[in-house]
């Protein structure tokens, strides 16, 4: 969507602070012991006090109230009893939600207890590229151009990206146009960035696969060529300098 007025800024304010509180509160939450669904069911708990809907519930029958992904599954991993979080574990929370009509999306990876696998190196790598590419937002940019600092920026640190994922324009809806914001350089692609439009940025940064696949379960996407994935994600107004940054308070680049 593209914000035409106080009010919108107002309704797009509060449904993205309670995806980046949800979001906040279930990574200090999250312990070894605990199961992916007693997770997730502290942040269903979470958005319904502030009156929000699960979005990808709400969107696409989801079965969880938020995507919980660990080690190997890359992204949208099923919330379970039978999932069992370890000690050094990678684990993704992605909390998306709707709110009187506006809709906002966030997420990060990060590692649950002491980093015994050596997972740290990659969020601080995904953390610091969504960083970089936010900062290099605003009206007129290329989105392609973008897409090739995620990647350049990947590749410098020795890691991949994902091609078949991206971020996405927000607001009225989970996905709008602009859509496909890709981690990787689309020459094809000559849009760019227009002030007060809403958008939701991601990045996908792989230690071997470029690729996503989808699990028997309909959901879960794990990597082409195995390995691991990182991602963080915040939803954002578009100015004509620094964007807005609407889900700051989720504590991902703390």
């Amino acid at each position: 969507m593209s914000i035409t007025s106080e009010s919108e800024l107002e309704g797009m304010q509060k449904v993205s602070e309670a995806v980046a509180y949800a979001l906040n509160k279930m990574r200090q939450y999250a312990q070894p012991g605990m199961t992916t669904n007693e997770l997730d069911e502290y942040g269903g708990k979470i958005l319904a006090g502030f009156g929000a809907q699960s979005a990808p519930r709400l969107t696409y029958g989801f079965p969880g109230w938020t995507c919980i992904s660990v080690d190997n599954e890359f992204c949208h991993g099923i919330p379970s009893n039978k999932r069992i979080l370890k000690e050094g574990d990678l684990i993704n929370i992605d909390v998306s939600a709707e709110l009187n009509g506006f809709w906002a999306d966030n997420g990060g990876s990060f590692v649950i207890g002491a980093d015994i696998h050596q997972h740290q190196k990659l969020v601080d790598a995904s953390k610091e590229i969504l960083r970089k590419a936010i900062h290099s937002i605003k009206g007129g940019v290329r989105i392609a151009d973008i897409g090739n600092l995620i990647e350049t920026e990947a590749k410098k640190r020795g890691y991949r990206v994902i091609k078949n994922l991206g971020g996405h324009g927000i607001g009225r809806s989970l996905h709008e146009q602009p859509d496909e914001l890709l981690n990787y350089r689309n020459r094809h692609d000559q849009r760019r960035f227009r002030k007060n439009s809403v958008v939701a940025i991601e990045t996908f940064i792989s230690t071997t696969s470029t690729y996503t696949k989808e699990l028997s379960d309909g959901w879960t996407l794990v990597g082409n060529n195995g390995g691991y994935m990182a991602q963080h994600e915040h939803t954002l107004v578009v100015t004509d300098g620094e964007p807005l940054i609407l889900t700051e308070n989720n504590g991902i680049f703390d």
